[in-house]
C-alpha cells in the first residue's frame, strides 16, 4: 500500500504560514538545507497540493530561474504526478514544463483509499497546511515530516488546527546548523 507523507514546513510554534498566507520564513534557505531538500525531492512520489499551494508552485518552478537555480527540485517537481485539491480549479493541460496535474474537488475518503491501494508511487502534501488537517482527521497520513524553522511567529495559520488526537512515533531527526530541525514521525 502505497503511504501518504506530509512535509511541511513549520515555525517553532506550529504555523506553517503567517496570518495572510505569507512563508518568508522559510524561503531562505542555506545550503546545508538546500541539499537536504534535494536529497529528498522524490522522482517517484505523486505530490498533493491543495489550490494555494498548487497556485504557487506552479507559478515558480517551471520558470527559467528555478530551473537554473535548482535543477534538481525542478526536475522532480515538473514531472511527477501531481493531484490538486480543489473546488474551483479547472482541469489543467500539460504545459511544456509543468506536467501531470489531475485536479479532484473533493476530499473523499474511499476514493483517497483506493489511491493508496492502487500502483507503486507514495504520496507526499507539499505544503497545503489545509488538505493536511483533512487527510489527517480521516485517518489517511502515514507520515509527518517537518522541517522546523527556529522562529516563533506568534500569530497565523496553525498546521494542525482542528486536527483530532494521534499519537506518533519519531522515526528519524536530523539538525542543521542554521538551528532548523527536521522531524519525521510516523503513527503509533
Amino acid at each position: 500500500m502505497r503511504k501518504i507523507i506530509a512535509f511541511t514546513n513549520v515555525s517553532v510554534d506550529g504555523y506553517f504560514a503567517g496570518p495572510n498566507g505569507e512563508i518568508d520564513f522559510f524561503k531562505n534557505n542555506d545550503d546545508e538545507v538546500r541539499e537536504f531538500t534535494q536529497s529528498q525531492a522524490n522522482s517517484s512520489a505523486t505530490l498533493i497540493f491543495g489550490h494555494t499551494t498548487y497556485e504557487m508552485m506552479a507559478g515558480f518552478w517551471p520558470t527559467p530561474d528555478a530551473i537554473r537555480n535548482d535543477p534538481v527540485v525542478a526536475g522532480v517537481l515538473n514531472n511527477v504526478p501531481k493531484i490538486v485539491f480543489s473546488k474551483t480549479l479547472k482541469p489543467v493541460k500539460d504545459g511544456p514544463v509543468w506536467k501531470n496535474v489531475r485536479v479532484l474537488h473533493e476530499i473523499n475518503r474511499e476514493e483517497i483509499a483506493r489511491l493508496k491501494d492502487q500502483g507503486s508511487r507514495d504520496f507526499v502534501i507539499l505544503g497545503s497546511g489545509t488538505i493536511v488537517q483533512q487527510l489527517a482527521n480521516l485517518g489517511l497520513i502515514d507520515e509527518y515530516q517537518l522541517l522546523v524553522h527556529p522562529v516563533i511567529l506568534g500569530t497565523g495559520k496553525y498546521l494542525f488546527k482542528g486536527v483530532n488526537r494521534m499519537n506518533l512515533k519519531l522515526l528519524d531527526i536530523r539538525t542543521f546548523g542554521s538551528g532548523k530541525v527536521f522531524l519525521k514521525y510516523g503513527l503509533a
